[in-house]
C-alpha cells in the first residue's frame, strides 16, 4: 500500500485528504507544520506528500526544499494543496521541486487527478 503524508495546520483539511486518500487506498500519515513533517519523512518516506504552504514553525515552501536535500529525497511526489494560487507562487513551488498544484478547496476527482498526473494511481 503506498503512503501518503499530509501536511496541513488545519485538522478539518487533514481530515478531508484522510478520507479522499484513503478511498484511493492510500496509508495516511499527518503532520500539522513543515517541522513535523520534516522529522517523519526522516524516519520514512512515503510515496506522496499533499502539501500546504502556510503554516507556522515552517512553511511548506521551506520544508519541501529541506525535503529534496534529504538522501532519497527526491523520491516523494508532492502535490502543494494551498489557497496561494497566484503564477509566482506556483513557480516557486515547483522550481523547489514540487510536482504538481491543486488549489484548496478540493474534492476527490481533483485529488486523484492530480496523482494520476505524477504516476501514483
Amino acid at each position: 500500500m503506498k503512503t501518503c503524508l499530509v501536511v496541513d495546520d488545519s485538522s478539518v483539511i487533514r481530515k478531508v485528504a484522510r478520507r479522499i486518500l484513503e478511498g484511493l487506498d492510500f496509508q495516511i500519515v499527518e503532520a500539522e507544520d513543515g517541522q513535523q513533517a520534516l522529522e517523519a519523512c526522516q524516519r520514512t518516506l512515503p510515496d506522496a506528500i499533499l502539501l500546504d504552504w502556510n503554516m507556522p514553525k515552517m512553511d511548506g515552501y521551506d520544508f519541501l526544499k529541506a525535503l529534496r536535500r534529504l538522501p532519497g529525497g527526491d523520491g516523494p511526489k508532492v502535490v502543494f494543496c494551498t489557497t496561494e494560487n497566484d503564477v509566482a507562487h506556483i513557480a516557486r513551488a515547483l522550481h523547489a521541486g514540487a510536482n504538481e498544484y491543486i488549489m484548496k478547496p478540493f474534492d476527490k476527482e481533483i485529488v486523484e487527478a492530480k496523482l494520476q498526473e505524477v504516476g501514483l494511481i
